[in-house]
């Protein structure tokens, strides 16, 4: 991460899920640039202990992370944990959403738009822009923007189900996808990992067993995944029928 990216994040500009956040501005305190070590510290300092302690309580926040805070004084609460989404600091507003969708020339001229962005500006715009810069920004060649994509509070399970279906994404974004338990519950996120050619055939595999009849009929004779899976599917249907 360059400088602005990591200035920007110990800031709070860059405004992931709260646990990922408290993550970042931990490992940025330890950060060979003076000004970004400061900045990461006077915003950890302007966070309200009890908000701290909820995300402490949460189960997706790292150990380390508690033990941070404990050697701080801070512990897990013990009421309910904070499972908001939103981060703890949030200093630049997302990018609001337009209203209905994008007509071909403003999709091109926002493509444009991003084109000429630099990689700080990039990443500001994968975890607080509209859903249209996510669906350009997730095939963004950079793995850490697309992997930004992901971890935005904005993104919703339609968004991943329709990322899980792109062949012109990177394997990283399948491999993010398909490890998330939260969204491979969205029976539409794992028929569309499952037949992404992109993906992994050993992830694929996996996901296979959860297609239903007709999605598993479809995938045997699916021309655009690798034969192994085809074989792999075909041989559950006649395991199915033999068991009938």
């Amino acid at each position: 991460m360059d400088r602005d990216a990591r200035l920007l994040a110990a800031q709070g500009g860059l405004a992931p899920r709260a646990p990922e956040q408290l993550a970042l501005l931990v490992h940025l305190l330890a950060d060979a640039d003076v000004e970004v070590k400061a900045a990461a510290d006077t915003t950890l300092n302007s966070i309200p202990k009890d908000a701290l302690a909820a995300v402490l309580a949460r189960a997706d926040t790292t150990e380390s992370t508690r033990q941070f805070f404990a050697a701080r004084g801070v512990f897990p609460s013990e009421g309910a944990a904070g499972e908001s989404d939103e981060p703890l600091v949030d200093p630049d507003p997302p990018v609001p959403e337009p209203e209905g969708p994008l007509d071909d020339a403003a999709r091109e001229s926002l493509t444009e738009q991003i084109t000429k962005m630099n990689f700080t500006q990039r990443l500001r715009a994968a975890v607080k822009g509209t859903r249209e810069m996510r669906t350009v920004l997730i095939r963004d060649p950079n793995k850490m923007i697309a992997a930004s994509v992901l971890s935005s509070p904005k993104l919703t399970e339609s968004e991943v189900a329709a990322f899980s279906r792109m062949a012109n994404v990177t394997e990283d974004v399948l491999r993010i996808i398909a490890t998330n338990r939260r969204w491979l519950k969205n029976y539409g996120v794992v028929v569309g990992l499952t037949k992404n050619p992109k993906t992994p055939l050993g992830l694929s595999l996996n996901l296979m067993g959860r297609l239903n009849d007709r999605d598993m009929a479809l995938l045997a004779i699916d021309r655009n995944v690798p034969e192994p899976l085809r074989v792999a599917a075909r041989k559950k249907m006649v395991a199915a029928t033999s068991r009938s």
